[in-house]
């Protein structure tokens, strides 16, 4: 993993797989390469390091007039196997330099693979798992490069989104997937493929989202599409309804502040889609067939990783809260691999931002077998998430492009919190006038946001004088300390500070062990019955020279001769709060970033998708 490009058309093809992997950078990577094939023949370009080092090194090698090619592919890497090389990066090759093949994804028998290739003589220059997969295509080349491939993923196991190329075969790109996304775009006298949208939107706008085992065969003037058996598909085409400026900077230093300042917008598009006002205001879940049979449920299951998880741990406390229904947040890549006990009557809410979380996409399918009712909620419309679930709920958050996700949250929230409502009524527990007045405050959520962001200035000036602060810690109550989770991860995701959250209750069961002079602790205090147990917590850690920030509502002075300094969000209902209550904390996280210099839209050792355990 992590990017792929793929260009077959009447134009120059390096600037087109350059521009490409570009717009794949957020993804994270350690090492590029480009494979083209024109006159020249086969002739493969890669380096350790980020794009400009690819670039310089087609300039002073050859320049581009000696890579004259109208096809190629190329790829940005994040080392799993063998570490970040020149030799490492793809694209790889066969021994005889004739086919290119780029991957995402992990060959799980790549061992086994390559000693069998090594017995028929097969030398390896990598240590990559990526290999096999272009001497294994090379063994089974008999002048059909369709059929070499066909023959060649009967072998594979693992996951794999594969680009391949061939000297001999000069007219087409073929391309497959199994467990990594690959997207083809379909334009006028040229098509390509890439692993996000974004790649492809200089070019077109109309692509074919790749299921499982579907194999894509590209030609300059058409796309032609067969199962792993090599027989004949036929596939609709998808159009994209935002485009290349969408997923650009806009004027904002990085994609994350951009996708800070996105929110509001994003919490209008998720919600309004969802509300109708036929004699009255009331939730509309047609989209995933919400009836008189769901209350029939015994319990809900959120299963998810990272953020996701985190909008999980918050969808847990809703159901409970709306729906009067158990509930469990399951971390996805904990859940697969235990023996839980599930029932048919189980409703199991799958939430992955991209849509492709390897854990999380097991998790699910471990769930389908148990006999459960699968709700996927998601932010990419032909994701593997979407296809396979039953349900799918999308938020319409617009394209994410920075690594740390925020606009994605905010949105799963509102997702979670329409499906508990619409619970709570189906099961009886919620009047009408209750379901009225909750969601007229899911609709003020979006100004109350707006809110927040006008006044970022406070923040970033907090951020200044607290950013060198060794260690963070969040506390909150219920629904505050599930935002507290997300808060320090936000942070110790793009500045690196070592940041915890607890619940406060917890504070003298160990973390006080850690509080000092060199402490900053935020408490999230929005769960207005618990104003005197947070404050009392405040005051342990202000003892023990802590730095303390509060986050609460407007017109509250509880805290104000506590903390150092209050932040304040605009009022709602207690239960709702995480959805505003979470922005201080992702504007904090991005401001610390950037006063430690760094760059918050590609943190280190991180990824967009994580589609390998």
């Amino acid at each position: 993993m992590c990017g792929i490009v793929g260009y077959i058309g009447n134009e120059e093809a390096v600037p087109v797989l350059l521009n490409g992997l570009k717009r794949l950078e957020y993804r994270g990577y350690d090492s590029a390469g480009i494979a083209v094939l024109g006159q020249a023949g086969l002739l493969v370009r890669k380096s350790k390091g980020a794009l400009p080092s690819l670039e310089d090194k087609i300039a002073s090698e050859t320049g581009q007039g000696g890579l004259n090619a109208v096809m190629g592919i190329g790829h940005t890497r994040w080392a799993t196997h063998g570490e970040p090389s020149d030799i490492n990066s793809h694209p790889h090759t066969d021994v005889s330099g004739k086919i290119a093949v780029v991957h995402n994804g992990i060959i799980e028998n790549h061992a086994k693979l390559k000693a069998w290739l090594e017995a028929h003589g097969v030398v390896f220059r990598s240590e990559t798992d990526t290999e096999v997969v272009a001497h294994l295509i090379d063994f089974h080349y008999n002048g059909d490069l369709l059929q070499a491939v066909t023959e060649a993923l009967k072998r594979l196991e693992g996951s794999y989104a594969l680009g391949i190329i061939c000297e001999s075969d000069p007219d087409r790109i073929i391309a497959v997937r199994k467990e990594s996304p690959l997207v083809v775009g379909a334009g006028q006298g040229e098509n390509l493929i890439a692993s996000d949208v974004p790649a492809l939107l200089e070019h077109t706008r109309d692509v074919y989202y790749l299921a499982d085992r579907e194999i894509a065969v590209l030609y300059r003037d058409r796309v032609e599409f067969f199962n792993e058996d090599g027989q004949s598909l036929q596939k609709e085409k998808s159009h994209v309804d935002w485009d290349a400026e969408a997923a650009e900077k806009g004027g904002y230093e990085h994609f994350m502040l951009k996708e800070i300042n996105e929110q509001p917008k994003a919490l209008t598009d998720t919600l309004r889609a969802r509300l109708k006002n036929e004699g009255g205001t009331s939730i509309n879940l047609e989209e995933i067939g919400f009836d008189a049979s769901w209350a029939e449920a015994r319990r809900v299951v959120i299963a998810a990783c990272g953020t996701a998880w985190h909008a999980g741990v918050i969808g847990k406390h809703a159901f409970e809260y709306f729906a009067q229904i158990p509930a469990d947040a399951e971390i996805a890549s904990e859940y697969r691999y235990r023996n839980p006990l599930s029932d048919p009557k189980d409703i199991f809410i799958i939430i992955s931002q991209s849509g492709e979380t390897a854990d999380t996409l097991a998790a699910m399918r471990m769930a389908r077998k148990a006999g459960a009712r699968i709700i996927a909620i998601t932010n990419v419309v032909g994701s593997t998430l979407a296809r396979e679930a039953d349900l799918v709920m999308y938020t319409w958050a617009g394209p994410e492009i920075a690594v740390a996700s925020t606009k994605a949250f905010t949105t799963q929230l509102m997702c979670v919190y329409l499906i508990a409502l619409q619970f709570g009524m189906l099961r009886g527990v919620i009047a009408k006038n209750e379901l009225t007045s909750h969601i007229e405050a899911l609709e003020q959520l979006s100004g109350h946001a707006t809110r927040i962001l006008s006044a970022q200035e406070n923040i970033q000036r907090f951020a200044s004088r607290q950013f060198n602060k060794t260690k963070v810690f969040f506390m909150g109550r219920l629904f505050d300390y599930a935002v507290s989770l997300e808060s320090a991860l936000k942070l110790k995701e793009v500045s690196y500070t070592h940041s915890e959250a607890f619940a406060a209750g917890e504070l003298k069961h160990g973390p006080i062990a850690l509080v000092d002079t060199s402490t900053l602790v935020v408490a999230i205090c929005t769960q207005t019955a618990l104003f005197d147990k947070m404050d009392s917590n405040i005051k342990e850690v202000k003892a023990r020279g802590a730095a303390a920030l509060v986050i609460t509502y407007d017109g509250v002075d509880y805290f104000d001769k506590t903390a150092d300094e209050v932040f304040r969000i605009p009022r709602t209902e207690d239960s709702l709060t995480p959805i505003l209550s979470v922005i201080p904390c992702q504007l904090y996280a991005y401001y610390c970033a950037v006063q430690r210099g760094l760059d918050p839209d590609k943190p280190r050792n991180l990824a967009k998708s994580v589609t390998v355990e």
